[in-house]
């Protein structure tokens, strides 16, 4: 398979892009050809221990770097602008996760890279359907589990951060902060499983960090179809069972388990491991099935990305509606953190 030219903007995260590049399967796919920051002193190392050119302007790089392919990893912020730019330079785009705080700029900036036929990717949501829900999906169909009807979720881990004058000290830029830098993840799930959301709550708390952002939150979510989902997420927690995305599911006729327990038999991190319980109030319960998969929510899809550069978008399955529903949640979660009340959710398509 022939590999395609990328060039990375944004050093910060994007170093960790860069050692992703350099490993199967990317390192099959793609080749870096060039680097971009704002900040010349981590341009020059990172351009000097990657042996490509580097650039401080995004523009410059652009009109000299002919790589058909973007990796975009600026903050959320104003974002959807460098995707615009980038995409009328006639270039594909993959980024991360939150995609952009601005709903309505994220809607614009997708309807025009499918009007140019270019593909906008991001971890989360993926492309494609990742592994672990096209599992739940598959078992809610075989097994007749009927609609989902809650979904309880939660991410930990111990950070003990300084303030820096980063985004990530700003309430308005960085709100609920655990649930916007790490339950994002978990919010992009419940919507691929349960629609668009209507209403949400927050309840949030400062414990241990120096930001004057939050560092342990709760993120309650009513769906559309009636449906209920949280997310708890916290940098808090030190237990050695980080990053774990964890899942309770609730169908009508029965229940999934993602990554949660004890006594799950993966030992490191990357795997998600699903169990589906069934039974009856009369007959109890037992565990219908179980699957392992070495990666799930939130992972890079580099094979998705170089088929759509290659052969051009439309073998997604992901509508751009998916994409802004869960930054709508974002909208109203940041509303619901100042209000201290619960806020309405816009549809992912507003006409207001």
């Amino acid at each position: 398979m022939k590999t395609i030219s990328i060039a990375v903007i944004g050093l910060n995260f994007g170093r960790h892009i860069i050692g992703e590049l350099s490993k199967r399967p990317a390192s099959d796919l793609f080749r870096l050809a060039a680097v971009c920051d704002i900040n010349p002193e981590r341009v020059r190392a990172v351009s000097s221990e990657t042996g490509v050119p580097g650039f401080t302007d995004i523009g410059e790089l652009l009109e000299q770097c002919d790589a058909p392919a973007i990796g975009l990893f600026t903050g959320p912020v104003g974002r959807a602008a460098l995707i615009r730019q980038i995409l009328e330079a006639g270039r594909h785009v993959i980024t991360t996760k939150p995609f952009e705080n601005d709903p309505e700029a994220a809607m614009a900036v997708l309807d025009m890279a499918r009007e140019k036929g270019l593909a906008v990717h991001m971890n989360s949501p993926s492309p494609s359907l990742p592994p672990d829900l096209a599992v739940i999906r598959k078992w809610q169909e075989s097994r007749n589990l009927g609609r989902p009807l809650a979904c309880q979720t939660s991410v930990w881990v111990r950070y003990r951060e300084k303030q820096d004058g980063s985004w990530y000290d700003d309430p308005l830029l960085c709100p609920v902060a655990p649930v916007f830098r790490l339950g994002i993840y978990l919010i992009n799930d419940m919507v691929r499983l349960m629609g668009e959301a209507g209403r949400v709550s927050v309840h949030a708390s400062r414990l241990f960090t120096g930001r004057p952002t939050d560092d342990h939150a709760l993120l309650a979510i009513s769906f559309r179809n009636g449906s209920l989902g949280s997310v708890m997420a916290s940098f808090c927690v030190e237990d050695g069972d980080i990053y774990q995305n964890s899942m309770i599911l609730n169908f009508e006729r029965g229940t999934v388990y993602r990554n949660v327990g004890p006594t799950r038999r993966g030992s490191g991190r990357g795997v998600t491991e699903l169990s589906l319980v069934m039974g009856t109030n009369e007959t109890g319960r037992s565990i219908a099935a179980e699957h392992s998969c070495e990666h799930g929510s939130g992972a890079y899809s580099w094979e998705d990305f170089h088929r759509a550069v290659a052969e051009g978008p439309g073998h997604e399955d992901l509508k751009p509606e998916e994409i802004v529903a869960g930054l709508r949640i974002i909208e109203a979660m940041r509303e619901a953190s100042r209000s201290g009340g619960t806020s309405v959710v816009k549809p992912a398509r507003s006409s207001s």
